[in-house]
């Protein structure tokens, strides 16, 4: 009986437990949303009158959440007519706000300051901030968000905000990119000289897209930078990951379709070839780190 009872051991040993095999999620290299569908999410600008709806980063409310490095939001606030935000100023966080339709007022500290459709401001750490709308019109305003490492000194913010507008900034070719898509470089690194607003800390560029019908910005990779781009208007295909044995991977595209890429995920953009196209861009630098072991 004793054989038995071990050769029925053995036996069970070697059959499969039908248990799954241990998995470890791994962390997507980039993430897709589509704006209109989104539903609307607290933030710290939240009022009644100030709806957030978060396209990346904080208030996304899923995993995919903590991918991010330098990102630390990315959405769209709608104001209601006569409506306003709370006030929020973050110590090691930089912010872009880009309107995207209406007219209010951005509050910075004891000053208001008028802003109109495709107005642009950089927002330093530390600067206390909000929005209004006197309109009977909505408002909608892009906020972008990125923390700023320890080891980078801080100033004090500006006594004024930069508020540029996309018309003001030309139209150029960026080396490495062809010409069937023209650049406009919006804000940039204080470093730097070519944007309008060149006053960051660690987003490195944020800049729009204007597609010639049949434009591409062709394939290629930030190795130490997040990007998002955000279809304004026009179709076609993204670019995001693949790049195996140069064959890069295409998803339809269209207005209203945001993409997030890690650092040195493939991106790139082909325009259809009926029409035109726009995306609004921005690019931010990640500390450069030893993967755990």
């Amino acid at each position: 009986m004793a054989k038995i009872e071990g050769l029925l051991l053995l036996c069970a040993m070697l059959l499969p437990s039908g248990l799954p095999a241990q998995e470890r999620k791994t962390d997507p290299t980039w993430l897709h949303r589509y704006v209109p569908e989104l539903a609307e999410t607290r933030s710290d600008l939240s009022t009644e009158t100030c709806h957030y709806r978060a396209i990346f980063g904080e208030g996304g409310g899923d995993h995919d959440d903590r991918i991010f490095q330098t990102v630390t939001r990315f959405g769209e606030v709608t104001l209601d007519a006569k409506g306003r935000c709370q006030t929020v100023g973050y110590d090691r966080e930089e912010e872009i706000y880009f309107v995207l339709a209406g007219a209010g007022d951005l509050r910075y500290g004891d000053q208001t300051v008028a802003l109109r459709e495709h107005d642009f401001t950089y927002l330093a750490p530390g600067a206390k901030h909000s929005l209004d709308n006197r309109s009977g019109q909505p408002l909608r305003v892009l906020v972008m968000g990125f923390k700023i490492p320890m080891s980078i000194a801080i100033s004090t913010p500006p006594s004024k905000p930069t508020i540029a507008n996309l018309q003001d900034a030309k139209e150029q070719t960026v080396s490495g990119h062809p010409n069937s898509v023209l650049y406009k470089l919006l804000a940039g690194l204080s470093s730097g000289k070519r944007d309008l607003i060149d006053q960051a800390y660690v987003m490195d560029s944020f800049f729009w897209m204007d597609f010639a019908p049949g434009g591409t910005n062709w394939p290629h990779h930030h190795e130490s930078a997040e990007e998002i781009y955000l279809v304004i208007d026009g179709r076609g295909e993204i670019v995001a990951g693949g790049g195996m044995d140069g064959i890069e991977g295409r998803h339809p595209a269209k207005a209203g379709d945001a993409y997030y890429f890690r650092p040195n995920c493939t991106v790139g953009f082909y325009n259809q070839p009926e029409s035109k196209g726009n995306i609004l861009a921005v690019r931010a630098r990640v500390p450069l780190h030893e993967d755990a072991e």
